[in-house]
């Protein structure tokens, strides 16, 4: 707590005294010694530049003698190259018309090398306005050189990180691009009499995605088909990936029923990653069986969106296969089949739920199977390709509202070409 009004302690006004002692000490520095002894150069010059007075400061940093510079130099013979002439082209133009110029970035040609020097100058007036002197002050600025230097090094340097670390991302997107597309068909096989066409969306070039889709022929007259969904992202959803590919297809080749399809690939997933962090999918397998005016089609799901339907005539509906089970979760899975027929102009698509799962709108609602049904309902039904052509535009509408891998799988009949006047005719 401080006391006021009080008297001074014994020793107190002795130690008042000495403080007072030292300040005034202090202040008694002479002019001169303070001008001559200051922290930075001084120096007045003519208008022409000759110098008239400078203090030994400066002359320290030139490593010169006073007689050498007073009345035989002027302030530019003391800079550099460059400094002198941008001293000419635009230090003294400026000082003249301003009367005063401030913390200007020059070189001057110091004892030990080239000194980096601050220099404030300003023009001393008669009361009638005319220029009599420059008075100019010099400030060191090595200091601060070397801080621009470093930090110019580093600025170098994390903008050589950032070009390293960009091309390290895209020649990582590219070595998953490559991957990605070996985990899928590098074209679908023509099928007489059908039409088919797929599409597969990535949503972030920087991660690997899990779905995946196939056709292939069976026996004489029969192709198989599937298509899937990995849970996660990266090289172990991936491998995943592989591993349902190359055993769905293994499995039509021993038997193609289905629902048996998918037990293999229950049993295959279950059993290699028993043991460790579980690994499953959702899946839809079916078997396609041309005839000669319409595709008998038989699959089966598990855990998987349904199919949907686009008939010729405008109409469009799901294949219902609800009660299928996640592949690889339990060591017995059941799995729900459904049969259909395609005639001339009708179209079954398979697709992933990173289309009905998109958020559109400004509350980022779910796409939703209802609205994928009506889209695909005003289509015209034109085939497999059309659709696919019209959805992939669906999911580039979606932009930042896609944020999962979609692949898209669409098999159909052609319809008849219409009938022309001359075909009438004959």
């Amino acid at each position: 707590m401080c006391r006021t009004g009080h008297a001074p302690e014994p020793g107190e006004e002795e130690d008042v005294d000495a403080t007072d002692a030292v300040f005034t000490s202090l202040l008694e520095d002479s002019a001169e010694e303070l001008y001559e002894q200051a922290p930075c150069g001084y120096l007045s010059t003519l208008m022409d530049g000759t110098i008239a007075k400078i203090n030994t400061t400066l002359l320290e940093w030139l490593g010169v003698e006073r007689s050498q510079v007073v009345g035989r130099m002027r302030f530019a013979d003391l800079l550099t190259v460059g400094g002198k002439l941008y001293h000419e082209t635009h230090f003294a133009p400026l000082l003249q018309m301003k009367g005063e110029v401030s913390g200007v970035a020059l070189d001057i040609k110091g004892a030990a090398g080239r000194i980096p020097v601050l220099v404030t100058s300003k023009v001393k007036t008669s009361e009638a306005g005319e220029p009599l002197l420059i008075r100019t002050s010099v400030f060191d600025a090595s200091d601060r050189r070397a801080y621009e230097k470093e930090l110019l090094r580093g600025r170098k340097a994390a903008e050589n990180a950032r070009r390293q670390a960009e091309t390290d991302r895209e020649r990582l997107q590219e070595a998953l691009a490559v991957l990605q597309q070996s985990l899928l068909p590098a074209q679908l096989p023509e099928i007489p009499g059908l039409e088919a066409a797929s599409h597969y969306h990535t949503a972030s070039p920087d991660l690997l995605g899990g779905d995946f889709f196939d056709l292939f022929p069976l026996d004489t007259g029969r192709w198989a088909f599937f298509l899937g969904d990995v849970c996660g992202k990266g090289p172990q959803a991936a491998t995943v990936t592989s591993l349902a590919r190359y055993t769905l297809r293994a499995a039509a080749l021993h038997d193609a029923d289905p629902v048996t399809a998918l037990t293999t690939l229950n049993t295959v997933l279950h059993e290699r990653y028993t043991s460790g962090e579980g690994r499953y999918c959702t899946a839809i397998f079916g078997v396609l069986v041309p005839g000669d005016d319409h595709v008998e089609v038989h699959l089966a799901s598990g855990g998987h969106p349904p199919a949907l339907i686009q008939r010729a005539d405008g109409s469009a509906d799901y294949l219902h296969t609800s009660g299928g089970m996640l592949i690889g979760v339990l060591p017995q899975a059941a799995f729900t089949a459904a049969r259909t027929r395609l005639l001339p102009g009708d179209t079954l698509l398979l697709y992933t739920d990173g289309l009905t799962e998109a958020r559109t709108g400004p509350d980022r609602e779910l796409y939703g199977d209802e609205a994928l049904r009506t889209f695909t309902a005003a289509r015209p039904a034109q085939g497999p390709q059309s659709l696919i052509t019209a959805l992939t535009g669906l999911l580039a509408s979606f932009g930042d509202g896609l944020d999962d891998d979609t692949a898209l799988l669409a098999l159909g009949m052609p319809a008849p070409l219409p009938s022309t006047a001359s075909d009438n005719l004959t």
